[in-house]
């Protein structure tokens, strides 16, 4: 009976992956993988592991989703131990659940491998911690990407309360939107913001600044980028690290 193995490969840092993600990499028979997971990772396959890449990117998705899904599907049918390897988490806007539901309509076993998500790991090896006692209760996660522009300014702006920190994930392009709401809903010019580019790996880069000003800065960004909102940006003066 085959399985198949939804595996977060973490936000890129390979030391990052888990014990569990990297046994269930070692033991695959093929690895369907996406452009966020770390290529390095599957140095760690067999030899004969068949290796299939399906990632995607603003303005050129090399497979869409309902074909990634049946692909899943497909392998299941041909071999015994499928690994479904997915940037950060599976399940944190990383279309996990989509894909379970799928294999699960169709009588095929799966196991959820958790990973290590960009959302909190990023920021802190950017030295911002998403919560501080004294400067934010919370947290919040935001997809910064969705089907349209459309999409994006329906998202229920004026629910943010005013000390919680917002991670948004995959949101660069949209920045100027995303900036525009948060001002919209009463957000002050001078919150502190910061994007990080290419978190926990060699390539990152962090550009901090104000929601006047974060647009412009944006520019020296590159993707993959996570944007993060709030007073605990201002910790990254003292508690940057990995710099």
């Amino acid at each position: 009976m085959s399985k198949v193995y939804l595996t977060g490969a973490g936000p890129g840092d390979v030391e990052l992956l888990t014990i569990k993600a990297l046994k269930s990499i070692q033991k695959a028979d093929v690895i369907i993988y996406d452009r966020l997971a770390n290529p390095e990772i599957l140095k760690e396959a067999k030899k004969d592991t068949e290796l299939i890449f399906v990632g995607k990117e603003k303005g050129n998705h090399r497979i869409p989703q309902n074909e990634i899904n049946e692909l899943i599907f497909q392998c299941a049918l041909k071999y015994e131990t499928v690994v479904r390897l997915k940037g950060g988490d599976p399940f944190v806007f990383g279309r996990g659940g989509e894909e379970a539901l799928y294999l699960k309509e169709r009588g095929i076993k799966f196991e959820i491998i958790p990973g290590v998500t960009s959302a909190i790991s990023v920021p802190a090896y950017a030295g911002i911690p998403v919560t501080n006692r004294g400067v934010t209760p919370s947290f919040r996660v935001v997809t910064g990407h969705r089907k349209s522009s459309d999409n994006i300014a329906n998202i229920n702006w004026k629910s943010f309360i005013e000390d919680e920190t917002i991670v948004f994930l995959m949101g660069l392009h949209n920045i100027a939107l995303i900036v525009s709401k948060l001002l919209e809903v009463g957000k002050g010019e001078d919150y502190p913001c910061a994007i990080i580019s290419n978190g926990t790996t060699k390539k990152q880069k962090v550009v901090t600044g104000t929601l006047k000003d974060i647009v412009e800065k944006s520019k020296d960004a590159v993707s993959p980028a996570i944007i993060v909102v709030g007073e605990v940006v201002k910790l990254r003066e003292e508690l940057k690290w990995f710099d």
